[in-house]
């Protein structure tokens, strides 16, 4: 059946959106829940049972496999809920008629299904006509989860090391895989080739004769050439990829994997020339694969979808990445964290998101991951991170440990945002005997790191009542660069509407395109790079920072010949783009002079040495 919106709800964080289908999917919308945290979906799972009145029993970490287990059982609940609020709204009455009502409004303006309901109820309210109706036409929102593919930590019992289908990815598929959903796993943050291997032990996600899968896989890319490479790796083991979700490699909320400078609109018109070619090849791998094994192979082609998120932020916008690019959804991330009634965010963390403007939003090296990540100024997981450096104990007590990944000081691992790693790395550094400046330098680096795992799951404890005394109560959040345009708490309906053109959210007049937003954000990026080199420039260095700025160049140029075309589509402010293309192009030039003298200075050093 036929998707109800063009838009899904991205993952936020680890617990924006944990419980995000509970509050939207009844209503038709996609929405994705982080597994980074089992110890959070574990209180989830405790207080949503109290609340629906559904027994409980605490799954501790002494029992074997708790992490799968614990995921299993949230997400079975979260299954079972979602249904039983699914039937209740196409169970219509006279006297309940509100939620059904706030689905079709809510639909596209151009939605069938609203015409046929509207043309439905105009002689009445026939209330088994309308059931019958409903149970034929409605669809609920997808219950989809998300694995960081490379937060995937070993683990132990005492000093014993668990076999790798404890790891935490892993632990995490095997929950998502034996849970009831008939959904998607989110795979991000690039190659796990250990854990794709493991995917192909469970059948779910292997089509039938008909070509449908009771669990699908989707992948976050952010080029053509990393889909081509993952989705063949996948098919090579029996496993398809029924969609590839493209994102702004930094105009986006959340950790940010910066491209080569490609830009979003050359990455998006790739994927829709090559649409066919990518389903083509990758699907002649897998049903290869799938023989071997003597597994079925669809009796009809396999499908895959394209969609794409990062800095969408008006409908125009919306549904010029819709038709362009042939696209079969948009993830609209950052403007939801102001929406309660789909996402959860503390109160105190809200009145900071609607008060943010551009600079107060800023790509941060804080977290563990060593990749750089999108941030709020003044977030309270920092200013706890401040108080403990200036008491000389710079570093978090890592209660949750799942990004201890960090192996130069234990073999068990460390995270590299802990108390006991910063200490070590400071005493090693102090030993080194460097200069002020650069000891400094190194120091910041190493105290920066904050503790996100426990940061980007507080706000949900908070937003609900909840024990923080493992946690403390810092907040950390992700929102991306969008966030400045938007300043008021919304309802999901004015979110919507806002979406699909029936109200705007956007009270600020001077905020600009996507695409003029994402380049000039990657200029700051190459900038800040650039800065980094100081004098010297190695080959390697110079050979990515002339890929960078002629992949960009492209991007740029790419555009000037879009815009410049374009008839019936951002009238209004196409002259002001083509002009800070201009203003682009030239500062990109400005760059490429400062690495050409870079690779100058550095081969007169060689000379002269």
């Amino acid at each position: 059946m036929k998707k109800a919106h063009s838009f899904h709800i991205p993952v936020m964080g680890i617990g924006f959106t944990i419980d995000s289908p509970l509050k939207v999917a009844q209503y038709g919308i996609d929405s994705v829940i982080s597994l980074v945290d089992d110890i959070l979906i574990e209180k989830l799972r405790k207080m949503y049972s109290e609340k629906f009145e559904i027994p409980y029993s605490e799954i501790t970490d002494k029992v074997d496999d708790f992490r799968a287990k614990r995921i299993t059982s949230y997400l079975n609940l979260i299954h079972d809920t979602v249904e039983k609020k699914f039937e209740a709204l196409k169970n219509i009455t006279l006297e309940k008629s509100d939620d059904m009502k706030a689905y079709i409004n809510m639909l596209p303006s151009n939605s069938s299904i609203k015409a046929e309901f509207k043309k439905l109820t105009e002689t009445g309210f026939n209330v088994s006509e309308i059931k019958n109706w409903a149970a034929k036409n409605l669809t609920k929102g997808s219950i989809d989860v998300n694995i960081m593919t490379k937060v995937d930590k070993d683990n132990y019992i005492k000093d014993q090391q668990l076999p790798s289908e404890y790891n935490d990815a892993h632990a995490a598929l095997r929950g998502f895989a034996n849970s009831k959903l008939n959904a998607s796993v989110v795979l991000s943050a690039g190659m796990n080739p250990r854990l794709y291997a493991y995917m192909s032990q469970f059948d779910d996600f292997y089509p039938t004769q008909t070509g449908a899968f009771n669990k699908k896989i989707i992948l976050k890319v952010s080029d053509y050439r990393s889909a081509l490479i993952q989705g063949k790796f996948l098919a090579k083991k029996g496993l398809w990829v029924s969609e590839y979700r493209i994102e702004s490699g930094l105009n986006c909320g959340g950790h940010a994997f910066a491209t080569d400078g490609y830009l979003l609109g050359p990455v998006l018109a790739e994927f829709k020339e090559k649409r066919e070619e990518l389903r083509a090849s990758i699907e002649s791998v897998l049903n290869q694969e799938l023989e071997n094994q003597g597994r079925v192979i669809s009796e009809t082609p396999l499908k895959i979808e394209i969609s794409a998120q990062g800095g969408v932020g008006t409908h125009e916008e919306h549904e010029f990445l819709m038709d362009t690019y042939e696209l079969d959804s948009i993830g609209w991330g950052t403007p939801f964290l102001l929406v309660p009634e789909a996402t959860t965010v503390d109160k105190k963390t809200l009145n900071q998101l609607v008060a943010a403007k551009e600079d107060d939003l800023y790509l941060s090296d804080i977290s563990p991951l060593g990749i750089p990540f999108n941030s709020l100024r003044g977030n309270t997981k920092d200013l706890e991170k401040e108080v403990l450096i200036k008491k000389g104990r710079p570093g978090s007590a890592c209660p949750k440990k799942f990004v201890s990944l960090n192996k130069e000081f234990k073999e068990k691992g460390i995270c590299v945002a802990s108390r006991e790693y910063q200490y070590l790395k400071i005493k090693e550094l102090e030993n080194e005997g460097l200069p002020e400046r650069e000891f400094q330098n190194k120091y910041n680096k190493i105290i920066e790191k904050s503790c996100t795992c426990v940061g980007l799951g507080t706000s949900t404890l908070l937003a609900y009542n909840l024990d923080t005394k493992t946690e403390g109560e810092g907040v950390s959040i992700c929102p991306g660069p969008n966030m400045a345009y938007y300043s008021k708490i919304m309802s999901l309906k004015n979110m919507t509407d806002h979406i699909y053109a029936r109200d705007n959210m956007v009270s600020r007049t001077d905020r600009p395109n996507l695409f003029i937003k994402e380049l000039y954000i990657y200029i700051d990026y190459l900038k800040n790079k650039l800065e980094e080199v100081n004098t010297e420039l190695t080959k390697k260095e110079e050979k990515y920072f002339l890929t960078f700025t002629r992949n960009m160049n492209e991007g740029v140029a790419y555009y000037k010949s879009l815009f410049s075309e374009l008839k019936n589509t951002f009238n209004d402010i196409k002259e002001e783009v083509l002009n800070e293309l201009d203003k682009g192009e030239k500062t990109l030039r400005l760059i490429a002079l400062e690495i050409e003298n870079l690779s100058v200075k550095n081969q007169n050093v060689k000379v002269l040495a």
